[in-house]
């Protein structure tokens, strides 16, 4: 797959940062931060922000790619008339993606610039009206299938379909004269269009994709095959920053999260404890798994204090886990029964998994997340359990040493 970047085009920059400033002849970046939003989603924690990006591309005709989140539509449009020349106005919005982080400014778009033409999928074209039911779309908009082609002058756009990358109306864009993927979600970050590209991709990217996308990784694969031909030299994904170097890179990573294989040989622990018994018992395990003499990376995270998309992230990264879990109302605790949700629910695959459960009088926590954890595939749940008993005791550290001679 990395043969597909053909890189083919020399870019004249001086630094990575893009933000407000032209990355083609033709093309410009007219996004907008979003550094004061506490949870991307109602649901993921972005302390360092978030971007919604946007494009215009200048030619004969003029083209946006998507508007921004509705909180950041004044500084949207700002951003879009001080970009614009002199007595133009916009001639297409091309809509990738109908999310409202991504359509929400596209009533103000259009009470600026009526006579803008929509360029969308069929299924992106249901949609406007169950957000914008006020709005007479009539004669305003162009459906486009996959492969079809838009001519802005000099300029040729082509639309790739994706659906279900994440959403089903969802598409690419690829300016086939400069070289540049617009790439909707995929390939995006938690972070903002100014952060560096190493930090973002570090970290936010992962437990963006992994999130967000994870659970689609059977139509991200479609997608990468779709697009493996292509000629590209930038990538420019609707939230984090824009790629333009070591394209080989993020590809690789892709093909790694969307096939639901390990980055990294090592170990997430993970636990769930209410009075500590089941919180020593899990840093035990770690302990004792780094001090192997071949130990491999091993990272420990309190599912009680810790929000469940960064133990996510970390469950796609690393090749194993442990889980700790006590036993609460007859069952598992909530943290713990929200991470293993999460992981069903993104259908993470290929790990293995060992189970620790604690419980003064009825233990069975570990009978309940083995069930919960049958419908992952190619997963395997290591023997023996460890099943304390209100807190570790001496003869607990038979079993520990079993379980982390099975572990990497």
């Amino acid at each position: 797959m990395i043969a597909a970047f053909n890189i083919f085009r020399e870019l004249c920059m001086a630094k990575k940062r893009i933000k407000m400033k032209a990355f083609s002849d033709n093309i410009r970046y007219i996004g907008a931060d979003d550094e004061n939003i506490d949870l991307f989603e109602g649901q993921y924690p972005v302390p360092n922000g978030i971007s919604y990006n946007s494009y215009l591309i200048i030619d004969q005709e003029i083209a946006i790619i998507d508007t921004v989140d509705i909180r950041r539509t004044d500084n949207w449009m700002q951003n879009l008339t001080s970009q614009l020349p002199e007595n133009r106005k916009p001639d297409y919005l091309i809509i990738q993606h109908m999310e409202p982080d991504h359509s929400g400014s596209i009533r103000k778009m259009l009470e600026c610039y009526p006579s803008t033409r929509i360029v969308c999928t069929a299924k992106a074209a249901s949609m406007l009206n169950d957000y914008f039911e006020d709005i007479d779309f009539t004669g305003r908009v162009i459906i486009v299938a996959d492969g079809e082609t838009l001519s802005l002058g000099k300029t040729t756009l082509r639309f790739l379909t994706a659906p279900m990358v994440h959403w089903p109306e969802v598409m690419l864009t690829i300016d086939e004269t400069d070289g540049v993927l617009f790439s909707a979600d995929a390939f995006g970050s938690f972070a903002m269009n100014d952060s560096g590209v190493d930090e973002a991709w570090d970290s936010e990217a992962r437990r963006y994709y992994c999130n967000i996308v994870g659970r689609f990784g059977a139509s991200v694969r479609i997608l990468m095959k779709k697009i493996q031909p292509l000629k590209f030299s930038i990538i420019a994904p609707l939230h984090g920053p824009v790629l333009t170097e070591n394209l080989a890179r993020f590809w690789g990573l892709y093909d790694k999260w969307s096939s639901y294989t390990p980055e990294t040989e090592g170990t997430l622990v993970a636990y769930a404890s209410i009075y500590g018994g089941t919180a020593a018992a899990a840093r035990r395990i770690a302990d004792t798994l780094k001090a192997r003499p071949d130990a491999h990376e091993v990272v420990l995270i309190d599912l009680c204090r810790r929000d469940v998309s960064y133990a996510v992230s970390e469950a796609f990264r690393l090749s194993s886990m442990v889980l700790c879990s006590v036993t609460y109302d007859g069952g598992i605790f909530p943290s713990m029964h929200t991470f293993i949700h999460h992981l069903c629910s993104k259908k993470l695959a290929n790990r293995r998994i060992a189970l620790v459960e604690n419980g003064s009088w009825a233990p069975q926590a570990a009978r309940i997340m083995a069930s919960e954890l049958s419908g992952l595939p190619g997963t395997t749940i290591i023997a023996p359990t460890l099943t304390l008993h209100s807190r570790l005791h001496r003869p607990d550290n038979a079993t520990i040493e079993a379980i982390c001679a099975q572990l990497p």
